[in-house]
């Protein structure tokens, strides 16, 4: 079993997403719940989907994110003529050494910003599934690895609208959470109208920390305790979705392991070196809703996948009291 995390790692830890947070939050006001969850994807080394109308502050946040990290970032305008090579670059022949030399492309990047990403052809949006799951992209034959940390986040409108493709159900699963950013209160867009109204608060964020810093905080993150009675929770939620009459399709293995992840980072948001069965309960929407698929009948009685998880969650007993742990939490 690996040691867990000091105090002074913890501490590290929550001072440094304290700084992102408060980075963030100068542009995307108002909406607290959305960036801790974000975050929270970022220290569990996930993916990010962002899926909401046009004009809510999709790419807006994403951009906030990679400003807020010292990092190389990638950006990539989903379109329908897009092609694989645009994503993962390309090898390109040199006349004067008569060699091929290879140019990577934008998801050679700590933080790759996808912007609607289902603008794109399905063959194009199948270009990430190497890169998203195994953080390395194969060109012409040849496999290159991607920096680490790699994080992608990636905006989407609704299928309804026009010019778009769903994502398949294997690009979904490669998200470890979907948000919906929605519409700001009426006090949170009269604050945005006084900071845009004469310039761009994206012009004014500064880096906050590094990707070796965020490395080594993804590292403390895994190393955080789940007492066996959280992990079973964690199988059981999981497990309820695959036998849930209102779903076709429930979730992955994958999902599990995902929300597990994502449950240690927001327990080290808060200071602990330990899960609560709380962590997956406010995390198990986010994580598991976008990788279901819907039967005819909940789509015509108008439920959503979100609503589904919502009912598993409150149905499936919590786990007993855990074991002791290895260390008490912080005081």
């Amino acid at each position: 079993m690996q040691a867990l995390p000091s105090p002074d790692e913890l501490d590290e830890l929550v001072s440094t997403t304290v700084r992102l947070r408060t980075s963030i939050e100068q542009v995307i006001t108002g909406r607290p719940a959305l960036v801790r969850v974000a975050l929270a994807v970022l220290l569990a080394e996930g993916h990010l989907l962002l899926e909401d109308v046009p004009g809510v502050g999709k790419t807006t946040l994403a951009k906030a994110i990679a400003r807020s990290i010292d990092a190389p970032v990638g950006r990539i305008q989903f379109t329908p003529d897009l092609l694989p090579s645009d994503l993962t670059g390309v090898n390109i022949f040199r006349a004067q050494t008569h060699e091929f030399e290879f140019r990577p492309g934008p998801v050679f990047a700590h933080v790759v910003i996808g912007d609607e990403i289902n603008r794109a052809s399905p063959k194009t949006q199948s270009a990430l599934l190497e890169c998203m799951q195994e953080a390395q992209a194969t060109v012409d034959g040849r496999t290159y690895p991607l920096p680490r940390p790699f994080l992608v986040v990636a905006t989407q409108n609704p299928v309804e609208m026009e010019g778009t493709y769903p994502l398949p159900e294997a690009q979904r699963d490669r998200f470890m959470a979907r948000l919906t950013v929605g519409y700001p209160s009426v006090e949170s867009e009269l604050e945005m109208l006084e900071q845009q109204e004469s310039s761009d608060p994206l012009d004014r964020l500064r880096p906050v920390t590094d990707a070796p810093h965020v490395a080594r905080l993804i590292a403390t993150t895994r190393r955080l305790y789940a007492a066996p009675t959280v992990k079973r929770y964690v199988v059981d939620l999981v497990g309820a979705t695959r036998e849930d009459p209102g779903l076709r399709l429930g979730a992955s293995p994958r999902a599990a392991i995902q929300l597990l992840r994502a449950a240690k980072a927001l327990a080290a948001m808060d200071g602990r070196d330990h899960v609560l069965p709380d962590d997956v309960q406010e995390l198990a929407v986010a994580v598991l809703a976008h990788r279901l698929l819907p039967s005819t009948e909940t789509r015509l009685s108008g439920r959503t996948t979100q609503d589904v998880v919502t009912d598993v969650v409150a149905r499936v007993p919590l786990p007993r009291a855990e074991q002791p742990r290895p260390r008490r939490a912080l005081g």
